[in-house]
């Protein structure tokens, strides 16, 4: 029987997951609704499986959108995910979810090869998650926390046509305003299809997590305050 993978996607506002069968999508759901992961998470699971005939026994692993993105979203989606593979005992996946993001654009965009894909998450203020890709998912540069200004990636952008897109994408937008090497592609959000085509590749090669000690990748530590007695 053709591999199936469970993806989840819970690093945005949007919650999504999506069933794949050799890398080709059976079923997908989407949530977009504030804090709903925690309370949703399950369900949407458990319906898919079921709207398409399948249960937790049929799925080969789960894939996890692995970060960076939101610290609770992420931990959601992690702690989801280990449930589900200790309770079949079935293979962790984690694929990054800059990368998965590049690759939903680049899939889908003419002329692929002429552009680099450089996903941006938001962050607080001037800042955003961001990484850079060619259009066959080569790293060109590591996911890295980024303060926006109008230097930004010049290097890059001397060079090739960069396009940029995700939810920071649009406050880098008027910094570069005269910059011809730039385009932007507003409205692209994180999806459990991109994680999921991923997902069928890394689990060719193997690449599985160690359920027990799998954690996000977070890309910078989170602050945290002790209330005061």
């Amino acid at each position: 029987m053709s591999t199936l993978i469970l993806s989840l996607e819970t690093s945005s506002p949007i919650c999504s997951v999506a069933l794949h069968r050799a890398g080709k999508l059976v079923g997908q759901s989407e949530l977009r609704l504030e804090k709903s992961h925690s309370s949703h998470l399950s369900v949407m699971v458990s319906q898919l499986l079921e709207n398409t005939n399948h249960t937790l026994a049929d799925v080969a692993a789960v894939a996890v959108s692995d970060g960076p993105g939101s610290y609770t979203g992420l931990r959601i989606g992690a702690a989801a995910a280990k449930g589900f593979c200790y309770a079949s005992d079935i293979q962790l996946l984690a694929i990054s979810t800059l990368r998965a993001l590049a690759h939903q654009v680049a899939t889908t965009t003419a002329h692929a090869h002429e552009y680099l894909y450089c996903p941006m998450l938001d962050a607080r203020r001037m800042e955003v998650y961001s990484a850079l890709y060619t259009h066959t998912g080569e790293e060109v540069v590591a996911p890295a926390p980024l303060v926006l200004d109008s230097a930004t990636l010049s290097e890059q952008l001397t060079r090739r046509r960069v396009l940029f897109f995700g939810s920071g994408a649009a406050k880098f937008q008027p910094l570069v305003a005269e910059q011809p090497h730039a385009a932007f592609l507003l409205g692209i959000e994180p999806s459990a299809i991109a994680i999921g085509e991923l997902a069928y590749e890394a689990y060719q090669r193997q690449e599985f997590q160690d359920v027990a000690y799998y954690e996000p990748f977070y890309l910078k530590e989170v602050y945290t305050t002790t209330p005061k007695a």
